[in-house]
Formats: C-alpha cells, sequence, structure tokens
C-alpha cells in the first residue's frame, strides 16, 4: 500500500539511521537502490550513469546494485564487501543507510554499519528461507539492541507471491524471536528488483494489508530510542581558545564533546569521573550561541563554575543516575580477527573518549548461532565469534551496561602493534559491588 509523501506543517524533518543485512545475493544493495531510485533521490548525472554501466554489469538492464557497491572489485564479483553509505531524503524523513555485506567473513562489517542504526533490515531470499546467516545478524541486531527490525522476504515474485511461503518464513522466525530482545519487528513481502512494496504498493500481494518498506521507514516512532535519562558526557576536548581580542574568550576554559546521555542543563550540578569531583555547569555553547539546555545526542561544549581538573576520556555524569567504575569489566564481544582470542592477549580498550591497556582475563562462554545458546568456556573465539568474556583494565572506567546506553556501554579491542580493531564489545550493566561511593570525592 503506497503512503502519503506529506509533512506536517512546522514539524522537525527527523534523521533515521538503518542498515540491511542477510546473505549473500539476498538483494541488499538492489534494495537500496530502489529506494534511491523510486524516492527520486537520484542526480540526473547518476540515473545517465547507471543507464551507461547497464550493458557491462546488467545484461541491458539497470543493475540498481551499482548505487551502493562502489568498488570495481564489487561489481565485478557482483558482491558487497566493504560498507556503503547513502543519503536520501522525503519531506517526512531524512535517512542514512549503510549497505553491510552478506558472506560470513565481512560480518565484522556488518557490526560496524549496524552499531548507530535506529533500525535494521534482514533480507531473506523466499526461496531460500531463513538460513543461518538469517540467523546471526538477527542475532546481532538484538545483541547490538537496534530498537527495530524489518524482516524484508525478498524475491517474492521468484515464488509466485505465495502467501503460504510468507507466512512460513515468518513463523520460522518467529519460533526463535522470544529468545532476543527485539520488541518491534515487521515483516514485509517484497521484490526489490522489480519495487513491489518498496516505495509503492504491489497488486500482487493482496494478501498483505501492511505498509511498504518506505512508509515503514518513514512512520517507524524513533523519538524515544535515544536515553534522555542519566546524563553522560564523554570529554573529547580542552577548549582553550584565549584569544585576548575577544573578551568573552578570555581565560575561557570549557570541555567539548557529545552528549552521550541525558539532559545537562545551566545550574545542574554534575561530577567528573573518575576522579569524582563535582562542580556546577556555568554556561552551555554551541556554535550557534549558548543554550540554557542541551540533551543527547547533540554536540557541545560544557563551562563549569569551578576551576576543577578535567582532561580528554573524563565522563562528565549527572547525580541522579550514577554509571558504574571499576577495572573489572564484563561483556559480550563480536570477534573481528583472523586470530582468535585467547585468555591472557593484551590490547588496547577504546571507551568513548579515552584509551588505555586491557588484559582478557576469561572467555566466559561461545554463542551457538544456531540455538542461541552459551557453550561454556571456550578455548577460544574464532573470527566472527560472538562470546562473552572479562576484562581487566589498567585504570578504571566509567560506564554504563550497554542495554542501558549505547555509548557509554561499548567499546572496541584494538591489537597492540598493528592497531587494527579485532573486537567490538558491549559492556554487561555494573553490579552494586563496582559503584564506589562517589560522595567521598565531593568538593
Amino acid at each position: 500500500m503506497s503512503t502519503s509523501r506529506s509533512h506536517p506543517a512546522n514539524h522537525p524533518v527527523e534523521i533515521l539511521r538503518f542498515n540491511t543485512c542477510g546473505s549473500v545475493d539476498d538483494g541488499k544493495s538492489t534494495l537500496i537502490g530502489r529506494l534511491l531510485y523510486d524516492s527520486k533521490s537520484l542526480m540526473e548525472d547518476q540515473i545517465e550513469a547507471l543507464e551507461r554501466s547497464a550493458d557491462i554489469t546488467g545484461g541491458g538492464q539497470i543493475n540498481l546494485a551499482n548505487l551502493t557497491d562502489g568498488l570495481r572489485a564489487e561489481r565485478e564479483q557482483g558482491i558487497t564487501i566493504d560498507v556503503a553509505y547513502r543519503y536520501f531524503a522525503t519531506p517526512r524523513r531524512k535517512f542514512i543507510v549503510a549497505d553491510t555485506p552478506g558472506h560470513v567473513q565481512y560480518t565484522r562489517n556488518m557490526v560496524t554499519g549496524a552499531s548507530a542504526s535506529n533500525l535494521a533490515i534482514v533480507l531473506v531470499d523466499a526461496r531460500q528461507g531463513v538460513i543461518e546467516q538469517s540467523r546471526r545478524h538477527t542475532y546481532l541486531t538484538s545483541l547490538l539492541r537496534i530498537p527495530h527490525l524489518v524482516i524484508a522476504v525478498n524475491k517474492m515474485d521468484l515464488v509466485g507471491w505465495s502467501e503460504e511461503r510468507f507466512l512460513e518464513i515468518r513463523e520460522s522466525f518467529e519460533s526463535f524471536l522470544p529468545l532476543l530482545d527485539i520488541k518491534d519487528v515487521k515483516f514485509i513481502p517484497l521484490s526489490a528488483l522489480n519495487g513491489d512494496n518498496v516505495v509503492d504498493g504491489s497488486k500482487h500481494t493482496p494478501w498483505y494489508t501492511g505498509p511498504n518498506l518506505l512508509g515503514h521507514l518513514e512512520t517507524v516512532h524513533i523519538g524515544s530510542d535515544w536515553n534522555l535519562h542519566g546524563f553522560r558526557f564523554p570529554v573529547q576536548w580542552v577548549n582553550r581558545p584565549n584569544n585576548p581580542h575577544d573578551p568573552r574568550l578570555h581565560d575561557f576554559r570549557g570541555f567539548s564533546g557529545q552528549i552521550a546521555g541525558g539532559i545537562v542543563k545551566v545550574g545542574q550540578k554534575v561530577m567528573i569521573l573518575p576522579s569524582g569531583l563535582k562542580s556546577r555547569i556555568k554556561e552551555i555553547w554551541t556554535l550557534n550561541g549558548s543554550l540554557p539546555e542541551a540533551f543527547c545526542p547533540q554536540s557541545v561544549t560544557l563551562v563549569l563554575e569551578d576551576d576543577v581538573d578535567v582532561s580528554r576520556g573524563d565522563l562528565i555524569v549527572g547525580l541522579d543516575s550514577l554509571p558504574g567504575m571499576s577495572t573489572e569489566l564484563h561483556a559480550h564481544v563480536c570477534w573481528m580477527n583472523p586470530r582468535p582470542l585467547q585468555r591472557g592477549r593484551k590490547y588496547f580498550l577504546k571507551h568513548t573518549t579515552q584509551t588505555l591497556q586491557a588484559i582478557i582475563t576469561a572467555l566466559e562462554n561461545r554463542i551457538d548461532i544456531h540455538t542461541f545458546e552459551p557453550q561454556p568456556a571456550p578455548d577460544e573465539l574464532a573470527m566472527n565469534d560472538i562470546g562473552e568474556i572479562r576484562i581487566t583494565t589498567a585504570k578504571p572506567v566509567a560506564y554504563d551496561g550497554y542495554v542501558t546506553n549505547r555509548l557509554t556501554g561499548s567499546f572496541i579491542l584494538i591489537e597492540q602493534g598493528t592497531n587494527q580493531t579485532v573486537a567490538a564489545g558491549m559492556l554487561l550493566p555494573p553490579q552494586e559491588a563496582v559503584r564506589p561511593e562517589y560522595n567521598d570525592f565531593a568538593i
């Protein structure tokens, strides 16, 4: 069913970040190309380039996948290797879309592309049904706490637009979705190649009464996706312009960064971690001037009333909901390196704006992607394995559980010597034992 493109007057246009994932040749790149093409989000030169390349890559037919498969190796092989980002807009909403690879060896790229998404689209080939990659990407969607999931059953034209086949695939997903913490799931039958139920409805699915894909993307509620409880501000830069020609900047000392959670107001009492020192917010600055308050995910510069020691990597927090702080971390990880993860290995751990040394002290379990059951005490985690580990860091880390805050609850592991990112981690909620008596540090 088609959806109106009208937009309410004086209503701010939201940005929806979403990613597409699934197995090889499920049609992810073609789907994004269809969204761009049918929503009239392409420039004339892009359309001309598609038409020129049609005889080379599409047998005389426009190959919509070329809009996202930008690397020459991708076009020649007909696969997606790297994460491709595209931007488009309708009157209702702006979109940032990440087209992620389907090959098992590129699962790490899917984690990268999905880490900041509001919504994930898992494509399923109607002929193949639910396969291992479908389960893996759905599990990763849950693990990464992506709030909204669309199961796009693609290539329905190749199964005769069978309602029975669509329901079989939906039932296969519904058999394991209760094991995962995904609250908003939508199933849509479509054909990315022909455009059915992508931007416009399809006459081939009279049995389907839900929205087309773009209609759902335009209307899914994302206003509550950001964490507005518990102020969190990782300090990225100590701002000291010290301009003698501008009296406003004389002895100016602010702390710049992006708000990772909550709301901050002028006059609010805050704490700086890990020192535990307290102060109040004197001013909140942006490029366009000062504000009385700011909220996640705005980028701002904060000025404190007291001249306290604050540096890059510190975390400024509100006093209403304090994070945990410990050198002992417990986390889920997706391992991304060909060399397996083993107990005792040392890495750099990057959490928000700080990087510190860490050692792997235990491998708790590995997730069986077929059953979603943990296999206890594995010897190692191989590339693309998902598991639960314990880490000891060189100094205390102030953090939240990933389920509470995706920004202060996530980290990456970096291999020492090569500086390669080898793992993406999601911290488990801190226990009361790792919440120190912050009041001891009051100024």
